[in-house]
């Protein structure tokens, strides 16, 4: 069985590879991507897969663009690190939405299901294959947090995602800083607040930052071809692209 990982996060995408080798199955990854553009480039280039694993926040966006440029035609496993009512659409459907970090039973049973699915999918016109277009169609339809709760002492505050200059993860938490340069301690990993927040005005630069469009004063040129962004009210660490999302952080400043 061919596989296809779509997974912008390596350690996740080698856990899974690792997950996926170690079933009965015979399972050969025929690539490990982490953008929607190369995925889109991929499978022009090569086709559809037996099986894609497919996250839903990619380095570049959310995965839906990839199923408006290109014909799918094999089953989907989504998997995404944020609990979220879309997913009983998958489930009703027959198409598995898994939770990160992937539980391996869950992930086998999944393989399991694909013996049901795969002859299913060569026709755009079987149930199977309408039911993912539904199913992605209301995952497009989702609606994007517009504020976090946060907790001050004994005091209970709510913070508006329009006044969130970046989020950033330090010593093991997560804190959001906001424009009148106030941070605060969310309950929230940065992989969970990608599914979370608007991927047009949010850009997860490297492993520790994730970055409003209106949260920097300034882009410089750093050595490696990476880029390091001089944030408006946090000076305490570099914020710097990682060379691998530097043109994907030039698209998405450009659109």
């Amino acid at each position: 069985m061919n596989v296809l990982i779509i997974e912008d996060e390596q350690i996740a995408a080698n856990r899974l590879e690792k997950l996926l080798l170690k079933s009965s199955q015979q399972i050969n990854i025929l690539a490990k991507i982490d953008t929607t553009q190369r995925t889109i480039e991929w499978l022009e280039e090569n086709g559809s897969p037996d099986l894609i694993f497919m996250d839903i926040q990619l380095a570049d966006g959310l995965c839906f663009d990839i199923f408006d440029m290109v014909q799918v035609n094999c089953p989907v496993i989504f998997t995404t690190s944020y609990d979220q009512y879309a997913i009983r659409a998958f489930k009703v459907n027959s198409i598995d939405y898994l939770l990160k970090p992937l539980d391996p039973g869950e992930l086998y049973n999944a393989l399991n299901k694909f013996d049901f699915l795969s002859k299913s999918y060569a026709d755009k016109d079987t149930p199977e294959s309408m039911a993912l277009k539904e199913a992605i169609e209301m995952l497009k339809q989702k609606n994007y947090k517009e504020r976090f709760v946060v907790k001050i002492g004994e005091h209970i505050k709510s913070i508006s995602v329009e006044d969130i200059e970046h989020f950033v993860s330090q010593e093991k938490a997560t804190f959001a800083h906001t424009s009148d340069n106030r941070k605060f301690l969310l309950d929230y990993t940065l992989d969970q607040l990608m599914e979370m927040i608007d991927p047009a005005k949010f850009f997860r630069i490297n492993r520790k930052y994730i970055i409003s469009i209106h949260g920097f004063n300034d882009i410089i040129s750093y050595s490696n071809n990476r880029l390091k962004i001089h944030l408006k009210h946090d000076t305490t660490m570099d914020a710097i692209v990682s060379r691998e999302r530097v043109q994907d952080f030039k698209k998405w400043l450009d659109q």
